[in-house]
């Protein structure tokens, strides 16, 4: 597997608690990457040929310091850096500034998320101003927005998103909160794997515990045991205990191959295959970890 981008979850801790969450980010998480831990991240992920680092979390500017020291050494490196925010920092377009100042002319891209997870129509000035300062500053920008599961519902009629909206992936915590409120759709359909590819992924997701994965909580081995260059050379998409079975037949071949009890329908290909993978945790506890990526303890 060669990998050329890592996006490193500088921690799970976040300031809003959303309902379609992946990692189940909050203000009660833990974990959360020190400075060293980084460094040493960043030199394997150089020895490994990886060209793009991003910072995201939950929220990776509730540790400024040791973000903004991130990303200066990754630039010094040599990397492409990147990072993913909530905006909740950009209280006005002057806040805003200062804040993103000292990140001039090192992103090469930064994500601001927007829409009605984070927040309302009246409260949505907080992205603006984040995305206006970083556009005033020379910090090439985008924004994130992920649909309603209503919205999806009436996409699905008329064969389109809204615009500028963004599907949900119902894993995580909105396999919790958002799949009741989603059409549903026969478990052996989805046989295939629609988001993520399983055999050369580019990119890998890396969290503050040091676990490597492939799509949130899949972990494919944890770079403070195993060097991630090992990591990436040993992996073999086609006998990997899940990964094999999503690239034979998707989440529905998981159920099969293991003999899942299963609902009649699901939201997503992510539905069934986040609920499959809780069925599996007990016999797979070193691939589908951590408690965190499954809202354990939480």
């Amino acid at each position: 597997m060669k990998l050329t981008g890592l996006h490193i979850l500088l921690t799970y801790q976040c300031t809003f608690t959303c309902d379609h969450c992946f990692v189940f980010g909050s203000p009660s998480q833990c974990g959360t990457l020190p400075l060293p831990q980084i460094r040493n991240i960043l030199k394997q992920a150089k020895e490994t040929g990886v060209s793009s680092i991003y910072f995201e979390g939950g929220e990776p500017s509730l540790y400024y310091a040791t973000l903004l020291a991130g990303v200066k050494e990754a630039v010094n490196m040599g990397f492409t850096a990147g990072v993913v925010s909530n905006g909740y920092w950009a209280t006005s377009l002057e806040d805003a500034l200062e804040f993103l100042r000292p990140f001039a002319g090192l992103l090469a891209d930064l994500s601001i998320s927007n829409d009605h997870y984070h927040y309302s129509d009246e409260q949505n000035q907080q992205a603006h101003n984040a995305v206006a300062a970083a556009n005033e500053l020379g910090i090439p920008v985008g924004e994130i927005c992920v649909a309603q599961p209503e919205d999806l519902n009436a996409a699905s009629i008329r064969g389109q998103l809204p615009e500028s909206g963004a599907a949900v992936m119902y894993r995580g915590r909105a396999a919790e909160k958002l799949a009741l409120r989603a059409t549903t759709q026969p478990w052996d359909i989805f046989t295939d794997c629609p988001h993520e590819d399983l055999r050369e992924p580019g990119r890998c997701h890396l969290d503050p515990l040091g676990n490597l994965h492939i799509c949130q909580g899949i972990s494919l081995g944890n770079i403070f045991e195993t060097p991630l260059k090992d990591i990436c050379g040993r992996y073999d998409a086609e006998t990997h205990p899940i990964c094999g079975p999503l690239l034979i037949g998707g989440p529905a071949a998981l159920v099969t191959e293991y003999a899942l009890l299963h609902k009649a329908g699901y939201a997503d290909a992510c539905h069934l295959c986040f609920e499959a993978r809780r069925e599996l945790r007990k016999r797979f506890p070193q691939i589908l970890t951590p408690d965190q990526m499954y809202g354990v303890g939480l």
